[in-house]
């Protein structure tokens, strides 16, 4: 790890003023889960690095008149488990039980959840985000199985982002000017990289996500679901969650986003359509699943994910429904 200043600024415009608007030359830090191991494998070598955790701003979970939430970015995923205000968002709750890694539910903030930089071993090891050949040809099981034919073959990390943007989260995001502020929807914040010098996220240097913002959850029905290796602390292999409107039995609305098997959450209007104008089975939950892969196309080491992804698009559905289910 190379020498760096650090930087502990107490309020949003402390902070956005010492980002760097120039790339790499500043990162924040949060609670450190991810960036720490970046920086001392030389992934990441930024010359000044934020601590945002202190920011009281940033650390407050609030509701709006009429059931919305504001979330701040440095809130911890314990407190955000334990908040009785994200009762009505089950599939939040469901995801950061999961999360069985207890010092990373303490220590994880949102912010650093949805920007977790991908877990992709080449990556990891300083072949860069862009390792497209190697992934090709070296051992690609954990890879995509969606958006893959170009250069960028990792997957996001965020577990969290699937279940808030079928949600439809926004977040508000200032700088890189002192006055610059903009509210945009969380899948926003994602992008599939084309060049080596972008990232998988469509933050400008000198920007800074504060909050996390929830729209009221209504009388949606919500749910997520992970195939996991285990109980460790591993990432999931496959993932879905799914955000439903219905009426008289039938669905009126969809919101199927896939995550672990593409570079960004991965949203399947496919299987948001299998759904619309139709009763909620276990039927109709397995052949949303298979709408959902319909467009796969896996590397040679993760057909697996194909299967995986199906089932976890079945089974959020099942689960938001409240239909019991079984073994695979």
């Amino acid at each position: 790890m190379k020498n760096f200043e650090y930087a502990h600024p107490r309020t949003e415009a402390e902070a956005l003023a010492l980002l760097s608007p120039r790339s790499g030359r500043a990162e924040v830090l949060a609670g450190g889960t991810d960036l720490v191991g970046l920086m001392k494998r030389m992934v990441v070598s930024p010359d000044r690095v934020v601590n945002v955790s202190d920011i009281d701003s940033m650390r407050q979970i609030q509701r709006g008149p009429n059931g919305e939430l504001a979330i701040g970015a440095s809130t911890n995923l314990e407190d955000l488990l334990d908040s009785s205000l994200v009762d009505p968002f089950p599939s939040i709750k469901q995801v950061l039980q999961n999360i069985s890694s207890i010092q990373q539910r303490s220590q994880s903030t949102v912010g650093g959840e949805l920007c977790r930089r991908p877990q992709c071993w080449y990556f990891r090891n300083g072949h860069g985000l862009l390792a497209g050949d190697q992934v090709a040809q070296g051992d690609n099981r954990y890879h995509a199985i969606f958006d893959n034919q170009g250069p960028a073959r990792f997957v996001n990390a965020s577990r969290l982002a699937p279940a808030l943007i079928s949600l439809g989260a926004q977040i508000r995001v200032i700088g890189p000017d002192r006055d610059a502020e903009a509210i945009l929807p969380l899948a926003d914040l994602y992008r599939t990289p084309r060049t080596g010098n972008q990232r998988e996220s469509s933050l400008e240097s000198g920007q800074l996500i504060t909050h996390l913002l929830l729209p009221a959850a209504g009388m949606r029905l919500s749910a997520a679901y992970e195939v996991r290796h285990g109980q460790g602390p591993d990432a999931p292999l496959a993932a879905a969650a799914v955000s439903l409107e219905t009426s008289l039995g039938v669905v009126r609305s969809a919101r199927i986003v896939l995550g672990q098997v593409a570079p960004t959450p991965w949203i399947s209007a496919e299987a948001e359509q299998c759904l619309l104008g139709r009763p909620l089975t276990a039927e109709t939950a397995a052949e949303a699943g298979q709408a959902a892969v319909c467009r796969a196309t896996p590397l040679k080491d993760n057909h697996y994910k194909i299967q995986l992804a199906s089932v976890s698009v079945k089974r959020a559905i099942m689960l938001a429904a409240g239909i019991e289910f079984g073994g695979l």
